[in-house]
């Protein structure tokens, strides 16, 4: 459609020029038209062509430079999720060049395959997916793949299909493994050597949910730990607080560990537990740790209320521009984009822990940390 607007500009253009040149040829030879007469034909068709000039550039402002991105979105269960949302919408902004196309899913499956197949109807440039679950992707990126559309998946991962250009987050595996291995080494610390746990599963089929559980699971079965029960609470605060209520009826004074696989669960069992009169935190009866490390978590980190909390980085809407920059200048971004990330605690006992054979520091929380993250 562009081309075709500047050509119909240019030959509007080209006849008013044309138009201008026969007055001039005609005014030599007629007593009825004056030199004055040729030289304003002439401005009127300088004038026509420097407008039609104006409106071709206008519609290359228009067609030419702008790249469109449908996101779908998990959904809004978190504060995490909520800085993920608001990282993509502040990168991928009109001023910034970009339509970005957004649809929040709400933790519905079959929402979002349709949210992504309406993406390919409106031929975006690029799709973004941070996947509900890790399965069932498969035709559908097929689609993407027939269409021309590049396909980013952020933070969560797909593993019934390799169909995409760039993975973009977090080792969810590596995260389960390090709050493990602090908690090894903060029991070590503390003298306790009883250790029972009770854990608030994500999202069940999410690969936070699998990853978390996995490494965690690891370092629990190799010292002999006692994992109680293991339910999801699907990353919600209500969700979080329904399930620590249940096991604060079925374990009472048999736990003194509680994994919440996200902040917002922890802040569902910290109400279930202060309300059932259970001290948790720093010097309680409850060591409590968490995953994501939200603003309002590492609040709670700082207070003594939450022991540890493993940050999952929200933020990955940078790295997947930089990934659709690469694309977008002809070289080959990498598969796999793993973002910055830190552990985060309230006591200074412990300066780093190891995981996987390698030493990782271990951050106390200060307000200067909390006022700068998301």
């Amino acid at each position: 459609m562009k081309k075709k607007l500047v050509s119909v500009l240019m030959c509007m253009a080209m006849g008013a020029t044309l138009l201008a040149g026969c007055g001039s040829e005609e005014a030599a030879d007629s007593s009825n038209t004056t030199a004055a007469d040729a030289a304003d034909a002439n401005t009127a068709a300088d004038s026509e062509a420097a407008d039609a000039s104006d409106a071709a550039d206008a519609a290359d402002a228009a067609d030419g430079d702008v790249i469109t991105i449908g996101f779908a979105q998990v959904g809004h269960e978190s504060d995490w999720r909520t800085a993920s949302t608001n990282s993509a919408q502040s990168i991928f902004s009109a001023e910034n060049g970009y339509d970005l196309q957004f649809v929040d899913c709400d933790q519905d499956s079959a929402v979002q395959l349709e949210a992504v197949r309406g993406f390919i109807e409106q031929d975006v440039d690029y799709i973004i997916i941070d996947p509900i679950v890790s399965t069932g992707w498969d035709t559908v990126l097929t689609e993407c793949e027939e269409a021309g559309i590049p396909v980013i998946v952020i933070d969560r991962t797909i593993d019934d299909s390799d169909k995409y250009i760039s993975w973009v987050g977090s080792n969810f595996k590596n995260e389960g493994l390090a709050a493990g291995e602090w908690l090894k080494a903060y029991t070590d610390a503390k003298g306790i050597s009883d250790v029972n746990v009770l854990v608030i599963e994500g999202t069940t089929g999410a690969s936070a949910q699998i990853g978390r559980t996995d490494g965690f699971k690891e370092i629990a079965d190799a010292n002999g730990w006692n994992i109680l029960d293991s339910q999801t609470g699907d990353f919600t605060q209500a969700g979080g607080q329904e399930v620590m209520e249940s096991y604060i009826k079925s374990y009472e004074g048999q736990f003194n560990v509680v994994v919440c696989q996200n902040d917002n669960e922890a802040f569902g069992a910290m109400d279930a537990m202060k309300a059932a009169g259970i001290s948790y935190g720093v010097d309680g009866d409850v060591i409590l740790i968490s995953f994501d490390a939200c603003t309002a978590g590492l609040e709670y980190v700082m207070s003594g209320d939450i022991n540890a909390d493993f940050e999952c980085n929200p933020l990955a809407a940078p790295f997947v521009e930089d990934v659709i920059q690469q694309l977008e200048s002809g070289s080959t971004p990498d598969k796999e984009v793993y973002m910055v990330e830190h552990w985060y605690v309230n006591e200074d006992i412990l300066s780093s822990i190891t995981v996987n054979g390698e030493e990782q520091e271990l951050t106390v929380v200060t307000q200067e940390i909390v006022d700068a993250q998301y």
